[in-house]
């Protein structure tokens, strides 16, 4: 893989800093740094990745505008609103928009789109438990699953301890139970996904794209 130079949105948060971690291992360079109390900037970034929060997007598509720089945004609880200027900047750049960078609960995305009808007739719902800082409830994760389902199935949030992100989506009848579950055990499994949708942006002219669009192209 190459070096990138690369700026943060976010820096000080628990992402941003495993981020940082991360992509310094390969040499990477933070040319931009940026949070409440922060902004630092030594070059101009290829890519701006942001995992801050909604209020945030604006300036950070501002930013993006200003340098032409690709986005890789992973900021949840995002709304129609803040689609819209992703949407209206993939016009000039490559954006990829995910609630999770985990590749393990991108292939899982994958099963359940394909596997699910076969459980159409049986029970169905979702538990999904997070550290006890995560502020919404269900997660992004969980409703993206609930997407790929094409069912409107209950989801149970717990916010506990420490846990980076376990979903459990379950499945049941009078005679048995089927589970399918993903657990992240450290924010590393977001960060390895984070930098392969980096490096992604930069064989893109402009677009919207997804981890899934990540993934595909990646096994190609």
């Amino acid at each position: 893989m190459n070096s990138l130079k690369y700026g943060i949105v976010g820096f000080h948060g628990k992402m941003g800093r495993e981020i940082f971690d991360y992509f310094s291992s390969f040499g990477d360079e933070c040319v931009l740094k940026k949070d409440v109390d922060l902004f630092e900037q030594t070059d101009t970034p290829q890519v701006i990745i942001d995992f801050s929060s909604p209020s945030a997007l604006e300036e950070t598509i501002r930013l993006c505008r200003e340098h032409n720089s690709a986005l890789v945004v992973g900021t949840t609880a995002l709304e129609e609103r803040h689609f819209e200027m992703l949407r209206e900047l993939a016009n000039k750049v490559p954006v990829v928009q995910s609630y999770n960078f985990s590749t393990g609960i991108n292939i899982l995305r994958k099963i359940l789109r394909e596997y699910s009808r076969y459980f159409s007739d049986w029970d169905a719902a979702m538990v999904e438990i997070h550290h006890n800082q995560k502020k919404d409830a269900p997660s992004g994760t969980a409703k993206m699953l609930r997407n790929d389902m094409n069912r409107d199935i209950p989801i149970s949030s717990l916010r506990i301890g420490g846990v980076f992100g376990e979903h459990t989506v379950i499945f049941s009848n009078a005679g048995e139970v089927v589970e399918i579950k993903h657990s992240a055990l450290s924010r590393r499994a977001f960060s390895i996904g984070v930098r392969h949708a980096a490096l992604f942006t930069l064989k893109k002219q402009n677009g919207f794209y997804s981890y899934e669009d990540v993934l595909d192209e990646n096994l190609l």
